[in-house]
C-alpha cells in the first residue's frame, strides 16, 4: 500500500503533504522562515541551492544522439547492412532502395523525437510572470523564477500560484485549479490544519499548486517547493523525457525480429547447401545474399509511411489532425477510450438546470430574486453568477435599472452565504441571500410556497435537508435563496442574516452533450470500451455518465487509488469505467494499469491535468481548444471535442493497419515460401535454382506490385473491431500460407527439369537462340540452366503477385472482394512484365531465354491450382480464427 501511495504522489513534495497537518507556527520553523519573510541574503543562498523556480530545465539533446536512438531500430540496422553489401557486389538499384528506406525511417523517428521537449517548453511560458513576496519585512514584484522555498507570498484575486504553497491565511478565498484537476467549479481554500489521511494531496484544503490561479479572495502563503520539485514541474519533466514505445512501435519490432529469426536460420542453410553442392564458396556467398534480400521487408518502411500518410489525410477530411503518424494504427487498434468528463461528455459549460421552490416546482420568483443577486453583488463573477447572468430576458423584466443596491454583506467561509439589500421600484427595501442550503437553512423561519409564508417548524428541516440532498446526489451543484423586507433600514450587518424566508433552490449543471449517448454506443459497437477519468467529483459524474449510457454504479476514487497496489488496480480497472476526483498522476498510472493488462489504450484530454496521462497513453487525443502543453503532448487534435468524430477516426485507423498487415502478410509468406524453395533446389539441383540478378529482380517487380497496397479497399467486416498487432496470428498465416508457393515451386521444378528436359546439361538451344544465346564452360550457364532460370523466375513473380489478391481480403477474391483499380492495375502490369521479360532485350543480361508454348498452359493450370488451395487454407485459418 505505502508503495502504490509513493507512486501516485510521486509528483508532489513531502514536505508539503507534511505541512497541511502542522500549525502555521509550525510551518515557518519547519522551512526556517517567519511571516516577516527571508532575508534578500537567505533567499540568495536559497537560490543556490534549489535553483531558479522553472518548471522544466531544458533537456536538448544532441541532433547526432537522437539520430542514433532512431537508428537503434534493427530493421533499420538490417536494411544498412544489406545496402552495404549490395552496393559493394554492384547492386546499385537494390542498394539505393534499401538506403531510400532507411533514410526515411530515421527522419520520420527524429522529427517525432525533437517534439518530446516542446511540451516543458510550453509550461516554462505559461508561468512567466511576477509574484507578490515578503523579504525583510516588506512587500515586493520580484520575477518568479527568483522565488525559493521558505518565501511568504500574497495572493489576491487574478493571481497565478507562484509554487506549491501552504497556506497561512486565507480569507473568501476560492482557487481555479481545473488546469490540474478538470473540475469546472472553484474551489474554496482555507489556512486551517488538514489531517485527514489517505485524500489526495490536491484534496488538501490548506494547500495549492502551481499553474492554478486564484479567483477570488486573498491569502498569504509559505513556499514548499519551486521549480523541478513542484507537482507541475515533476510533470514537466516526465513529458521531457523520451517517449515510451507505443503498441504501434512494438508490433513493427515484433514483426522484424521475427523475420531477423527467419532469415538467421535460412540464410547460413542456402550458404552452406550451395557452398558444398556447387563447390564455389563465392558464388554460394553471393546466392544467401540475394536470399537475404529477398526476404528482408525492405518496402515496409515506405508501405507504412504511405499508409499512414494516406490515412493521416483522410482522416484529416474528418476533423482529426495527425500529429504523430504512428499514432493512426494506435487509433485502429485502441480497444479502451478513457475520457475526461467537462467538455467530452458534458457542453462545458455550467447552467442553472433548476430553479424551484422548497417543493421542487419550478419557481419565477427564485430566479427573479437570484438575478437580482448576481447582478448587484461586487466581485469578481463566478460560474455559478454567469450562469443566472445568461437570462438576460430578467433584465427588461425586473426592470433592473430602476433597482437600486443598498448594501452588501460579502461572501465569507464561516457564514458560506451572501446576502444584497436592494429597494425596488417602489421603494420596498429587501435582503436577498443566497448559499450553501445548510447554512441558509440555520437562518431562516419560513419559507415561502406559491406565493404562502409557513413556518419553518423543526420538523421540516429534515425533509427540506433530504431535498437537497436528492439534487445534489443527481449531480447539481444547489444553492439556497432566501428572502426578508427590510423596511426603511438603511445599513446592513452579518446580524440581519436571520428571521429570513426560504424562498427555494438553484440547481447547476455542465449537462451532457445530445451526441454523447450516440458515441458512446457506436464506439462500443466497434468494440471500444469508454472509462470516464475526471478530477470532478463522483456526484456529479455519476449523473452525467449514467445520462449517456455508462456504468456509474462503482467509481473509483483517487484517495482509493492512492491505496492500491499494482496488482489490485490492474484488477479494477477491469471492472470499473467510472474514475473520479483524480490527480494527474492518478490518471497515469490507470492508463498504464489498463496497458499491462493487454489493452491498447486511447486517452482524451484538453487540460494540463491529462498531460501525463496523454503521453502515457497508446494514442493521446486532445481538442484544438486545448491547453498548449495538452497538445503538445498529445498524438492527434479533433477540430471538434466530439466522441462522434473520434469514431469515425478509428474507423481510418483500422482501414490504415488492414492495409499495412497486407503487406507484412503477402512479403513475409511469399518470402517465406520461396526461401523454402530454395532450400530445396539448392540440394536438388546441379546448378544455382535462379541467379542472384534473378532474385533481385524478381524481388524489386514483386516489391512494386505492391506499392499501391496503401490505396486498396477495406471491408466493412475488417473494422468492426479493433486491430491490435497479433504476431502469433502473423507467424501462424506466414508459416501455413508460405509453404503453399513451395508446393507449387517444386511442380515447377519437376516440370522443367522432366518435361522441358533442364536435366540434360547439354541441352542446345534452338537455332532460332543459337546467336544471342552462347554457353559458356561454367555450367551454370547452359541453356539448360538458363531455361530453368526463366521456368521458375517467371511462375515465381506470377504467383507471388496474383496472390495478393487472395492475401489482401477474407473473402473470396474478384467475387466477394475486389482490389482497388490501382492495385488490380499494377499487379497485370508486374505479370504482363514478368511473361515479356524473356522475349525482352533485358532477357539476356538477366540470363533469360524464351519459354516453350507449353509452358503456358501449364503455368495457368498451376497459377489455378495455387489460388485455391491457398484460398482453402485461408478459410480453414479464418474459422481459427487465425487470420
Amino acid at each position: 500500500m505505502q508503495a502504490a501511495q509513493q507512486k501516485t504522489n510521486a509528483g508532489v513534495s513531502p514536505e508539503l503533504t507534511g505541512a497541511a497537518g502542522k500549525t502555521s507556527e509550525e510551518v515557518f520553523q519547519m522551512f526556517t522562515t517567519a511571516l516577516a519573510g527571508l532575508t534578500e541574503a537567505e533567499a540568495e543562498e536559497r537560490l543556490a541551492k534549489y535553483g531558479p523556480n522553472e518548471v522544466a530545465a531544458e533537456k536538448h539533446q544532441g541532433w547526432l544522439y537522437r539520430i542514433y536512438v532512431a537508428a537503434r531500430n534493427p530493421l533499420v540496422i538490417l536494411l544498412t547492412v544489406l545496402a552495404i553489401l549490395s552496393f559493394a557486389t554492384d547492386d546499385i538499384p537494390g542498394g539505393t532502395v534499401m538506403l531510400l528506406m532507411v533514410v526515411l525511417g530515421i527522419m520520420l523517428r527524429f522529427i517525432q523525437e525533437t517534439r518530446a521537449d516542446n511540451a516543458a517548453a510550453k509550461l516554462k511560458a505559461m508561468i512567466s510572470v511576477t509574484a507578490t513576496v515578503v523579504r525583510d519585512g516588506q512587500s515586493k514584484e520580484i520575477a518568479l523564477q527568483q522565488l525559493v522555498p521558505g518565501d511568504v507570498v500574497k495572493l489576491c484575486a487574478g493571481d497565478m500560484i507562484p509554487g506549491d504553497v501552504r497556506l497561512i491565511s486565507a480569507k473568501d478565498l476560492f482557487i481555479i485549479q481545473a488546469t490540474l484537476t478538470g473540475e469546472s467549479m472553484p474551489v474554496e481554500k482555507t489556512d486551517a490544519r488538514d489531517t485527514r489521511e489517505g485524500i489526495s494531496p490536491i484534496e488538501h484544503t490548506n494547500i495549492c499548486f502551481l499553474g492554478t490561479s486564484v479567483e477570488s479572495g486573498s491569502a498569504t502563503a509559505v513556499i514548499a517547493a519551486t521549480g523541478a520539485q513542484t507537482y507541475f514541474g515533476k510533470m514537466a519533466g516526465t513529458l521531457a523525457g523520451q517517449q515510451a514505445d507505443t503498441a504501434f512501435d512494438r508490433g513493427v519490432k515484433r514483426f522484424t525480429w521475427l523475420m531477423i529469426r527467419f532469415m538467421m536460420v535460412m540464410v547460413p542453410l542456402v550458404f552452406l547447401i550451395n557452398g558444398f553442392t556447387k563447390h564455389n564458396w563465392k558464388e554460394a556467398f553471393f546466392f544467401a545474399l540475394a536470399v537475404a534480400v529477398g526476404l528482408t521487408p525492405e518496402m515496409l518502411p515506405m508501405i507504412v509511411s504511405v499508409c499512414l500518410s494516406k490515412g493521416g489525410l483522410a482522416m484529416s477530411k474528418k476533423k482529426v489532425i495527425v500529429k504523430r503518424l504512428n499514432a493512426i494504427q494506435n487509433f485502429g487498434a485502441m480497444d479502451v477510450l478513457c475520457t475526461d468528463k467537462t467538455g467530452t461528455l458534458t457542453i462545458d459549460h455550467v447552467i442553472l438546470e433548476i430553479h424551484c421552490d422548497v417543493f421542487k416546482n419550478e419557481s419565477e420568483e427564485v430566479l427573479r430574486d437570484a438575478y437580482l443577486i448576481s447582478h448587484f453583488q461586487t466581485g469578481l463573477k463566478n460560474v455559478l453568477d454567469r450562469a443566472v447572468l445568461k437570462y438576460t430576458e430578467l433584465h427588461r423584466e425586473l426592470s433592473v435599472d430602476k433597482h437600486v443596491k443598498v448594501d452588501e454583506i460579502p461572501f465569507d467561509f464561516s457564514r458560506r452565504m451572501m446576502s444584497v439589500a436592494v429597494e425596488g421600484p417602489d421603494g420596498e427595501r429587501q435582503l436577498l441571500t443566497k448559499g450553501a442550503p445548510e447554512a441558509v437553512f440555520a437562518r431562516c423561519t419560513h419559507f415561502e410556497s406559491e406565493g404562502e409564508i409557513f413556518p419553518m417548524e423543526p420538523i421540516l428541516v429534515g425533509d427540506l435537508i433530504e431535498q437537497v440532498n436528492s439534487l445534489s446526489e443527481d449531480g447539481f451543484r444547489v444553492l439556497a435563496v432566501a428572502t426578508k423586507k427590510l423596511g426603511k433600514q438603511v445599513t446592513c450587518s452579518k446580524a440581519d442574516e436571520c428571521d429570513l424566508v426560504l424562498a427555494g433552490y438553484l440547481a447547476f449543471l455542465d449537462p451532457p452533450k445530445d451526441s454523447a449517448a450516440k458515441a458512446i454506443t457506436a464506439l462500443r459497437q466497434h468494440g471500444v470500451a469508454v472509462k470516464v477519468l475526471t478530477g470532478d467529483n463522483d456526484l456529479v459524474t455519476r449523473k452525467v455518465c449514467s445520462e449517456v449510457g455508462i456504468h456509474a454504479e462503482k467509481i473509483i476514487l483517487g484517495s482509493q487509488v492512492e491505496t492500491m497496489t499494482d496488482e489490485q488496480l490492474a484488477e479494477g480497472v477491469e471492472t470499473t469505467e467510472v474514475f473520479a476526483r483524480l490527480s494527474p498522476a492518478h490518471k497515469q498510472r490507470i492508463v498504464k494499469a489498463l496497458q499491462k493488462q493487454g489493452h491498447v489504450v486511447g486517452f482524451m484530454g484538453d487540460g494540463i491535468n491529462d498531460a501525463p496521462a496523454l503521453r502515457a497513453a497508446d494514442v493521446g487525443i486532445s481538442v484544438d481548444n486545448a491547453v498548449d502543453i495538452a497538445k503538445e503532448s498529445a498524438d492527434m487534435i479533433l477540430l471538434e471535442k466530439n466522441l462522434l468524430v473520434l469514431e469515425e477516426g478509428v474507423l481510418e485507423g483500422r482501414k490504415v493497419f488492414v492495409n499495412i498487415l497486407k503487406y507484412i502478410r503477402m512479403g513475409a509468406s511469399s518470402n517465406f515460401g520461396n526461401m523454402f524453395s530454395v532450400l530445396g533446389a539448392s540440394a536438388w539441383l546441379p546448378f544455382q535454382p535462379m541467379l542472384p540478378l534473378q532474385i533481385l529482380s524478381n524481388n524489386l517487380l514483386y516489391d512494386f506490385s505492391q506499392v499501391p497496397i496503401p490505396t486498396d479497399n477495406v471491408s466493412a467486416a475488417q473494422t468492426a473491431k479493433p486491430r491490435p498487432w497479433a504476431m502469433g496470428e502473423i507467424a501462424k498465416f506466414i508459416v501455413f500460407i508460405g509453404p503453399i508457393s513451395s508446393i507449387f515451386d517444386y511442380t515447377t521444378y519437376a516440370l522443367m527439369w522432366f518435361v522441358f528436359k533442364c536435366s540434360q546439361h547439354n541441352l542446345a538451344a534452338p537455332l532460332e537462340l543459337a546467336g544471342r544465346f552462347l554457353p559458356t564452360a561454367d555450367p551454370d550457364h547452359t541453356y539448360a540452366a538458363a531455361l530453368f532460370h526463366t521456368g521458375w523466375f517467371v511462375e515465381s513473380l506470377m504467383t507471388q503477385t496474383l496472390i495478393i489478391h487472395v492475401i489482401r481480403t477474407n473473402q473470396i477474391p474478384f467475387i466477394q472482394s475486389r482490389a482497388s483499380w490501382q492495385l488490380t492495375m499494377t499487379t497485370l502490369l508486374i505479370m504482363g512484365i514478368g511473361a515479356f521479360l524473356p522475349y525482352s532485350p533485358l532477357a539476356a543480361p538477366l540470363g533469360f531465354v524464351p519459354l516453350p508454348g507449353l509452358y503456358w498452359p501449364l503455368l495457368l493450370v498451376t497459377l489455378a491450382c495455387y489460388l485455391g488451395l491457398t484460398q482453402i487454407v485461408k478459410t480453414w485459418l479464418v474459422k481459427k480464427r487465425w487470420v
